[in-house]
């Protein structure tokens, strides 16, 4: 059987650090009570020059250079912050690594991105299309976001996660649910540029809080269940980090211990679409992970959508 593995990771986070302290000072609202709510401390905003495909791309390189590969057989970037609408951030990437011809897209799932974007590539794979995939999230989200609303503005940061899929005959992508329910499309907004709000993210929290863990702990027990295979056999939840809050409850519904799920929210906030490969980037680098474990990647985002990759790392 044709498995697409794991062979390579990469982040990139930019170098401006906002800790809540910093928020203070031009919002009404405290370091502690946004710790409390959120769980994050901190967060890295991106400069002028560090765009969604900057960090991208620099991802990218950390990703390529774990997996000891030059090239890749094509590019999916999860974003929903390009750096343009034509061309895509992909094709940016692309010629940023000077990778010549191969396929390269992006697609917008929001916060679920990576996972969907996995998903895409997996097939890929497994059909025997193609070899070697780099799959990336990066997302710019202090760009559309309201410095204004306590609500939303502490919640995001942004920084960039990158993979390396190969063809490989041992276990490694298990398999992947993706699904989107677009009736509540309204809980997580960035309107058209026609918009009066153009740009500017929305959200409604306590909706967005519900629906996460009620359909989150529905899909998780779904993959496992579907592989034959119940929480007990998981090694690592790496998680979207959206809410310290919501990893908490799905980890209490599913009866996992803390101790087992990678919890990168504190220093990293909301990175949207690049939450995920951010954190596997973290525990692989600091050797939390190690080869053969089983990995269950969760998230979930505007659309709604949301999805799971089980992987054997």
């Amino acid at each position: 059987m044709r498995y697409a593995k794991i062979i390579g990771t990469g982040s990139y986070l930019p170098t401006h650090i906002v800790k809540n302290t910093d928020l203070e000072q031009t919002l009404d609202i405290t370091s502690d009570w946004i710790i409390k709510r959120t769980g994050i401390c901190q967060r890295h905003i991106a400069n002028a020059q560090e765009t969604s495909a900057f960090m991208a791309t620099h991802a990218a390189q950390k990703a390529l250079k774990m997996a000891n590969e030059v090239s890749v057989d094509m590019i999916i970037v999860a974003t929903t912050t390009p750096d343009a609408f034509i061309p895509s951030t992909a094709c940016i990437v692309q010629a940023a690594l000077q990778l010549k011809a191969c396929p390269a897209f992006d697609i917008t799932a929001a916060c679920a991105g990576f996972n969907y974007a996995l998903s895409i590539a997996e097939q890929f794979i497994k059909s025997g299309t193609y070899q070697k995939i780099l799959v990336i999230g990066s997302e710019a989200m202090s760009q559309v976001l309201n410095w204004e609303d306590r609500s939303t503005c502490v919640l995001f940061g942004d920084g960039a996660g990158a993979v390396v899929l190969g063809a490989s005959d041992a276990p490694g992508i298990l398999g992947t649910h993706i699904h989107a329910e677009g009736e509540h499309q309204d809980l997580i907004r960035i309107n058209h540029l026609r918009s009066p709000d153009a740009g500017i993210l929305t959200m409604d929290g306590p909706a967005v809080f519900k629906q996460a863990v009620t359909k989150m702990t529905k899909s998780m027990m779904a993959i496992l269940k579907a592989h034959h295979l119940s929480i007990k056999d998981l090694d690592w939840l790496v998680p979207h980090q959206a809410n310290l809050r919501i990893i908490r409850t799905l980890a209490k519904q599913l009866d996992l211990p803390e101790k087992q799920i990678i919890i990168t929210i504190d220093r990293h906030a909301n990175t949207s679409s690049a939450s995920v490969p951010l954190a596997l980037d973290q525990a692989i680098r600091d050797n939390r992970i190690q080869p053969g474990q089983l990995l269950l990647l969760e998230s979930f985002g505007g659309g709604i959508t949301w999805g799971n990759t089980l992987v054997r790392y």
